[in-house]
């Protein structure tokens, strides 16, 4: 076998010998970088339209290459293109091919560009699309948290701290702040994808190209709002892909507690809300169990994505500039923590809206724990009494409640003068669920109409989004 042969790779002019076959699949990355292979081509497409503009390429070979990429594109997306290890990566593959269906012109696209760059772009533009896809999901998600929290503003619940019972609210104030969680995910997502979207085309290996490049040209063709600013940075840059997993960790946080209170809530033990059966499975050896496997899954899946969080952390902090191989582990962690993400909020957005609360032991259980307390200490601070004074009688009113089994509002008039003499009989009013919920009738509290006020702002705020 000659020389030629053993090195027959775009870039084995240099060598002598052939890559070990081992080393050859250990670097290649095309088994997992092929999902690029459409951003690949929407890339070299602005960039071979942009080497005619200079007069790199002719009119024919420009003609050549779209075809031959649009040929590309249809092979990828009908699952007949054949990949190979050999060819390293997406862009390499899809070189060979595109040199293979059309000849020398296919040779004359990686002008004025390199891997280097040409990945940086690719990926921004892979992320940005998934970013695209992720947004409209939370969205949906949010609508139905909304709707479903409008439906429920009257519902009542026991609010908790330390999971014990504190002071009632409506279903639809719990729902609501679910909301607020994924508010300021979302406006860190489109922060991450306004970031990420300026165009790395055009740096080359790390200092730029000696050709006339029109770097504002391919910028916009490809949507970006503008080219990068250093050409160093821009291919060893993965700032980006940092702050996605960042977003993703946070989220996926959110998702985790809210996937607790599911769990939670759908147990024997509390019985607030119902789940479909569809959200469901079943035990293979208790017939009696449903399990709620979807939150259990979304509350165990923040686990790998703050994993690859800091995964590509710690890939970056010690890389010298600009690009080095290392970066070709930036691509795993990001695709699984995006495939991750579209699915936990696409399960989210499927079975939230369709939660059946069980308003009668949501009601009920509400009435344990004396949950009015504060209700009662803050109608005696009303009164005249010094906060601190009130709270040590309702202190000995709830004691007294412990001993006897009685809630505040189930104790008689009587019982309740015996702790504090200025306690009066329109104190019922204050110790009735409906009574202490529609008290907190101000911006953000649970009252019932402040609730349905929320839930009309939070609908216009999505409404509002432009993408």
């Amino acid at each position: 076998m000659s020389n030629k042969d053993q090195t027959s790779k775009l870039w084995g002019g240099r060598f002598s010998e052939a890559t070990d076959q081992f080393v050859q699949r250990f670097t290649a990355s095309v088994n997992f970088d092929q999902r690029m292979a459409p951003q690949d081509i929407q890339g070299s497409l602005a960039h071979a339209a942009m080497l005619h503009g200079i007069g790199v390429l002719n009119d024919q070979e420009l003609q050549d290459i779209e075809s031959g990429l649009a040929t590309i594109l249809d092979e990828v997306n009908a699952g007949t293109f054949a990949w190979s290890v050999a060819l390293e990566d997406v862009h390499m593959n899809i070189e060979a091919r595109l040199t293979e269906l059309i000849g020398v012109a296919g040779k004359k696209l990686h002008t004025g560009r390199s891997r280097n760059d040409q990945v940086a772009t690719d990926i921004r533009l892979y992320l940005r699309a998934a970013i695209d896809t992720i947004s409209l999901e939370i969205d949906r998600l949010q609508q139905g948290i909304i709707d479903l929290a409008e439906t429920q503003a009257d519902t009542l619940m026991p609010g908790f701290t330390h999971l014990q019972t504190a002071q009632p609210v409506v279903f639809g104030h719990h729902l609501l702040a679910w909301n607020e969680m994924l508010q300021r995910d979302y406006g860190r997502l489109q922060d991450c994808r306004s970031r990420l979207n300026q165009s790395p085309l055009g740096a080359a290996a790390l200092a730029g190209t000696t050709y006339p490049i029109d770097r504002e040209q391919t910028a916009a063709a490809l949507g970006f709002d503008k080219p990068t600013e250093n050409s160093l940075d821009s291919v060893s840059d993965r700032d980006f892909a940092i702050e996605f997993c960042s977003f993703a960790a946070l989220l996926l946080t959110h998702m985790s507690r809210i996937s607790e209170e599911l769990v939670l809530w759908t147990s024997a033990q509390f019985n607030f809300i119902e789940l479909p059966d569809r959200f469901c499975t079943g035990s293979s050896i208790m017939p009696q169990k449903k399990n709620p496997d979807v939150p259990e899954l979304v509350r165990g899946k923040v686990g790998r994505v703050n994993g690859h969080l800091v995964s590509l952390l710690t890939l970056m902090k010690s890389q010298p500039l600009a690009y080095n191989k290392d970066n070709q582990e930036d691509k795993e962690p990001l695709f699984d923590t995006i495939d991750t993400v579209l699915d936990c909020v696409r399960a989210f957005a499927d079975m939230i809206p369709a939660i059946i609360p069980q308003k009668d032991v949501m009601r009920e259980a509400a009435l344990r724990g004396f949950s009015t307390a504060t209700d009662l200490a803050d109608y005696l601070v009303r009164g005249g009494l010094p906060f601190r004074d009130a709270h040590e009688v309702v202190g000995m009113a709830v004691g007294h409640g412990v001993d006897t089994g009685l809630d505040l509002a189930e104790m008689t008039l009587e019982t309740l003068q015996g702790f504090c003499p200025d306690i009066r009989e329109d104190v019922f009013e204050v110790l009735t669920l409906e009574g202490s919920v529609a008290a907190r009738d101000h911006l953000g509290g649970t009252a019932p109409a402040q609730v349905r006020a929320a839930a009309e702002r939070a609908r216009e705020k999505v409404a509002s989004r432009s993408r």
